[in-house]
């Protein structure tokens, strides 16, 4: 990646600037926008080649292009011309906010008819969204790899440079012809909050590439380097584009009918801060581990079928999870979307049979619902109303004698229209 002469002085004045992708920031977006149906296309106009070339750009250059500079700030943050939260995820409340800002700007400024403003704030959009998807934005606390060059010392010819720049380096094109993006809400709020859990598959994807580009690099394999990149390009050209996509639906108030429950159990909460467990969060009861979902694991080590038992038999559940005892789960909910949520709350009729859980549902420190079971009880539907919460903590806590049989599964946990 080729910086221009004026952003490499910027580099050097403000050293807390973090740029990621670089070009191919470009090729990313442009192959997003490539997707979009034809009236999409006609509705922004001359700004869809704009979007591509410049405006995606935007947050990288409000030093330097500074009557644009706007589109990249916030009013709630005076005097803060580089949002850093625009390049690295911090925590879900913070990105979820600011993803719901710019997305609530662009959209009223089509409403407004300014195709300009609204593919403006788009880009600010697409930059934060290609950042955090991006290989060299992986690392959380470790954004230059210094750390984890300790774990993988590097070649001879890498160990005096910075990895940053080399993870993201690169001018390729990126198609993702054949795409069909996908609408992601009714509402603002509602997209942003699909949008945020659509960004977290992005920066999964991406550290799943961190390490083979590095290696490829000490390799001196630069057709590894790009093949890499290119599985995390192609991820955020898709994300980009179902997020342009939505924008221009919500805009043109053409949006669809959505699915009227939406599954919970694949979403990170809170407590996994950095899209990962940390120790702090692990349980000690059934066993020493941290929530898995789909699954339930029999002495902390092997992998089973999340199984309930019913009033008509026993039955395996795909959309689940599985928790231990005194460790919440907390998932933030949109603003005026969903009005219920459900879930079988139960214990695993084989693992948890001498167990005994109490099952609590909390929306925004209020406990909403609470059963307590045992482990030959049947599983219990749990519903509550959650209209105005927006904060659902789900909490096991363990009631009876044998810790190690607490086996809790939330079995089909879904939040209603």
């Amino acid at each position: 990646m080729k910086h221009s002469l004026v952003t490499l002085l910027f580099t050097v004045c403000f050293p807390t600037l973090l740029f990621g992708w670089g070009q191919p920031h470009h090729a990313i977006t442009r192959a997003a926008l490539e997707t979009l149906p034809g009236w999409q296309k006609e509705l922004l106009g001359v700004e869809l080649k704009a979007l591509g070339e410049a405006h995606c750009m935007i947050p990288d250059n409000v030093y330097s292009d500074k009557a644009n500079a706007k589109y990249a700030a916030m009013e709630s943050r005076p005097g803060e011309v580089y949002l850093q939260v625009l390049h690295l995820p911090t925590v879900q409340t913070e990105y979820l906010e600011v993803m719901t800002y710019f997305m609530e700007r662009a959209v009223t400024a089509l409403r407004e008819g300014r195709t300009g403003d609204a593919a403006r704030f788009m880009g600010t959009m697409c930059h934060q969204i290609e950042d955090y998807g991006s290989p060299s934005h992986t690392m959380p606390g470790d954004n230059q790899f210094t750390l984890l060059q300790q774990f993988l010392p590097p070649s001879d010819a890498m160990k005096d440079k910075l990895m940053h720049g080399p993870i993201e380096n690169g001018d390729f094109p990126v198609s993702i012809a054949g795409y069909q993006p996908r609408v992601l809400g009714t509402s603002v709020n509602e997209a942003a909050w699909r949008l945020m859990h659509r960004v977290h598959e992005g920066i999964l994807n991406a550290r799943s590439t961190t390490i083979p580009i590095i290696q490829a690099l000490y390799a001196d394999d630069a057709e590894a380097v790009t093949k890499h990149q290119m599985r995390a390009a192609v991820a955020d050209a898709q994300i980009v584009a179902d997020a342009m996509h939505t924008i221009l639906c919500l805009g043109a108030q053409k949006v669809p009918e959505m699915a009227a429950e939406v599954p919970i159990d694949t979403f990170w909460p809170l407590e996994a801060e950095k899209l990962h467990y940390p120790q702090t969060q692990f349980f000690s009861s059934p066993y020493w581990g941290h929530p898995r979902v789909g699954s339930i694991l029999a002495g902390g080590t092997k992998a089973m079928p999340l199984r309930l038992k019913l009033d008509a038999g026993e039955k395996e559940f795909a959309h689940g999870i599985s928790a231990g005892m005194g460790k919440p789960l907390t998932f933030v909910l949109p603003k005026g979307v969903f009005t219920r949520f459900s879930v079988l709350a139960g214990l695993h009729p084989e693992l948890g049979a001498k167990g005994r859980v109490e099952f609590t549902i909390h929306g925004d420190g209020k406990a909403l619902k609470t059963i307590t079971l045992n482990g030959n009880d049947a599983a219990q539907k749990l519903e509550c109303e959650v209209s105005g919460v927006s904060q659902l903590q789900l909490l096991l806590t363990g009631r009876g004698l044998d810790s190690k049989s607490n086996y809790a599964i939330w079995a089909e946990p879904v939040l209603v229209r």
